[in-house]
């Protein structure tokens, strides 16, 4: 069953990089149905396959390019949700040696719904709330499958770190801050507005003046929602918030892994506080970067990865903090 949640691990990891490449290169309707692609589980490549699924969907030209994209996140996907029905099956079997039953069962739940947004991201073509909604449901997912195996693994720190336990509820705090931060950032990529903002470090002169909160956190009725919807000011205005959740996570996370690291007993929590800063340090370069280079494919997939590490962090972190003696 380790075994198993470490290959789990490994997927989820796999399709959350490439659900930001499908993403990021406008694959997202590249395969205009669900679960195939234009009426086959592959993507129509001979010249009469080609020709009926432009015939059947007439807006939607094949690109082969594109639906390959898809199509591969989609079988990585299946993968996983295949793995995930593998363990709770397994937690079931092995329950008397006190395996995660309900967890197991949570995550057959989750990556269900996750197949829903999947196919609801394609049904209501790309609205910006399930474009989301699948991402954080992706990150949950690999947190889930993370904390499954801590919970299977051998290290243990008797009733945790007494002299950190107090600090317990500034690190739920932070598991709180990364992931709204995430969905920050989601919704920002879900609305296109990712390279609004071409200057450092707010946005361009005169911002202040042309934010919009009431359109930037809105969701305007649309046939297609692809290339997004949203006027300049609402988009300017996502991705200034998401500059700012940055900057507040990098302080607040920045000062919790000081406090960690003085307060802690144990050098498993010291290395821990140390690693938050490293992963830390590297996303918020990595966010830079997207800016200053105009968002290349490379460095924002490595955004999305790295961001998905920061959260596993701070989910081992509050494990070692409040794990069951």
């Amino acid at each position: 069953m380790r075994k198993m949640v470490v290959v789990s691990i490994l997927l989820a990891f796999i399709v959350i990089i490439l659900g930001a490449y499908t993403r990021l290169t406008d694959a997202g309707l590249g395969c205009p149905d669900w679960p195939g692609c234009y009426g086959h589980f592959t993507v129509p490549e001979q010249d009469h396959h080609v020709e009926a699924a432009e015939a059947a969907f007439p807006d939607r030209p094949v690109e082969a390019h594109k639906a390959w994209n898809e199509m591969i996140h989609r079988y990585f996907a299946s993968a996983l949700g295949l793995c995930i029905v593998i363990l709770f099956f397994l937690s079931l079997r092995l329950r008397a040696h006190h395996r995660p039953v309900k967890l197991a069962f949570f995550l057959v739940l989750l990556v269900c719904f996750q197949g829903a947004l999947g196919m609801w991201t394609v049904t209501l073509n790309l609205m910006p709330l399930v474009v989301m909604g699948h991402l954080l449901g992706g990150f949950t997912v690999l947190s889930c499958l993370y904390l499954m195996r801590l919970r299977l693994s051998g290290f243990r720190i008797p009733g945790g770190d007494a002299h950190v336990r107090r600090l317990g509820t500034f690190t739920l705090l932070g598991l709180v801050i990364v992931f709204i931060q995430i969905a920050l950032g989601g919704w920002t990529t879900a609305n296109y507005a990712a390279v609004v903002c071409t200057d450092l470090p707010i946005c361009e002169a005169g911002w202040l003046d042309k934010l919009d909160f009431a359109g930037a956190f809105s969701l305007p009725a649309a046939q297609n929602y692809e290339f997004g919807v949203h006027d300049y000011k609402a988009r300017m205005t996502m991705h200034i918030m998401h500059r700012f959740g940055a900057l507040f996570t990098f302080v607040y996370l920045c000062w919790l892994a000081i406090r960690l690291f003085k307060a802690a007993s144990s050098d498993r929590i010291k290395n821990q506080s140390i690693l938050l800063v490293l992963v830390l340090g590297l996303q918020v370069a990595l966010g830079v970067s997207n800016v200053v280079f105009s968002l290349p494919i490379t460095v924002a997939v490595m955004h999305n990865a790295v961001g998905a590490c920061l959260l596993l962090v701070m989910v081992k972190i509050n494990y070692t903090l409040f794990r069951k003696t």
